[in-house]
This record gives structure tokens, sequence and C-alpha cells, in this order.
């Protein structure tokens, strides 16, 4: 047993709502060279039955687009689909002493160019606690604002203070102020990771349109009696063009 030992905590309390949260998604950008294409099944065990299969023999019938020839058949090369994800990330991160990060915006339903108008018009007052704003940046990723000041000393004081109670139109609105940091990746590693519902087909010729070819392809791989599934989506490109795939987090 570990002995008793009285402890006195002087660190800061806050709410978890109020921490700092870095929240990585991947968007992964995969080439797609002509004559391939990409299916993604609805389940994973009908994706791995069209891989271990390797090759598959699509029936084609669309009319007049085949001209002489009333029903043919092409060879098209099943494999798996493997992406490279990161799996730790390193950041060197810096605070600029001369801008803030202002949050808590308010949605008055106005322009961006609108809001930061007002914004700067507020900060840039010394008896606000600003002073001359030489950038302003709205986030659009995050609905917030960067202002940055002519002077040093403007920032430090207005981020103590933490909240700021700003008059915009008629109401005052409570916003909240925070140091402004910039972060450089200085280390990445990846791992390699398979899609478990996707596969990749190649080897498809020529021989119809772009989208007779991607209804082709996916009467022929939703059908159970060839090993097949219902397709949740379908990218082809064809012979002689280039694609990008873009993957994202499955939360399916």
């Amino acid at each position: 047993a570990l002995p008793e030992k009285k402890m006195v905590f002087k660190g800061l309390v806050t709410n978890k709502e109020d921490m700092n949260k870095l929240k990585l998604t991947p968007l992964i950008r995969y080439p797609l060279l002509g004559g391939s294409a990409l299916i993604t099944f609805e389940k994973e065990e009908v994706a791995q039955r069209i891989i271990e299969t390797k090759e598959h023999m699509v029936e084609l019938s669309y009319g007049e687009e085949l001209e002489e020839l009333d029903q043919c058949r092409v060879r098209v090369q099943a494999a798996p689909v493997d992406i490279l994800l990161p799996s730790s990330l390193e950041i060197r991160l810096t605070q600029n002493s001369r801008s803030i990060l202002v949050s808590d915006l308010p949605s008055l339903g106005i322009p961006e160019e609108v809001l930061l108008d007002k914004l700067e018009l507020f900060f840039s007052k010394t008896k606000n606690g600003g002073g001359e704003v030489e950038r302003r940046e709205f986030l659009d990723d995050s609905g917030q604002v960067v202002l940055t000041f002519v002077q040093d000393g403007v920032a430090e004081p207005l981020i103590a203070r933490g909240h700021i109670q700003v008059l915009m139109g008629k109401e005052k609105y409570e916003l909240k102020i925070s140091p402004c940091m910039s972060g450089d990746i200085t280390n990445v590693q990846l791992q390699p990771s398979r899609c478990p519902r996707t596969v990749l087909l190649s080897g498809i010729p020529d021989v119809l349109g772009e989208e007779p070819m991607k209804d082709t392809l996916e009467i022929h791989f939703q059908k159970a009696s060839r090993g097949g599934g219902e397709v949740e989506a379908l990218a082809y490109v064809p012979a002689g063009q280039q694609g990008v795939a873009i993957f994202t987090e499955d939360t399916g």
C-alpha cells in the first residue's frame, strides 16, 4: 500500500469545453488512372469477395453504342485500395505577439466584410483597449476572426481579459479573446491502411461512354449471383484521362 500524502493543487481550473482541442480528419487524395474505377460497397464482406476473385468478366450490352456487337464481355481486374494515413504528428506552435483570436461571434446575418469592419472599428479605439489594426482575417473553417495590430503591447492586455463586450448595432455581445497560435508540422509518421469497403477496378477498355460504362459496372457488381452487393458509390475514369478520388473518414 502506498503511504498517504497530502497534496495541494495549484493549477488552473477550467471547464472541459474551454480546453483547446486538436482533431485530425483524414482527407486523402487518391490518383485514379484512365481505364479504372473505384467502387465502394455498403458491406465489407462484399468488397472482400470481389477482391478475392481478382478477375471479373463484365457483360457489355448497350445497343447502338456497340454497333454490330449485340453483346460482348471484358475482363477487369479487382484489387484492394491501400492509402497512407498519419499515425503520429508533431507540431511546433508559436504565439503571434501582435495578434488576437476573436471567437463566440454572433450570427447577425451580415456579410463577412461588414462584420470585419465592425470588429476593426471597435478594436482600433484605445478606449476599448485596442489600437490601430494592421490586418484582419475571417477563418472560414472555425467562424473566428484574427486581428493583427500595428504596435506591440496591444494584444497582451486584451488576451489577459479573456472576454470583452462589443457593441454591434443596438446590442452588446460578449466575445472571447484568445492568443493567436500558428503551427508548423515538424514531423509526421504515416502508416498504410486498407479501405475495407472500396475496390479498385483496372483494365477497363474504352468501348462505352462514361455514363453507360458506370451503369454497366454498377449493374454487374451489385448482383449477388456474381458475388456482388449493394453499391454505395462508383467513380470511373475512361482510358486516356486521369482523375483524383477524395477519401474521407468512414463514419458509418
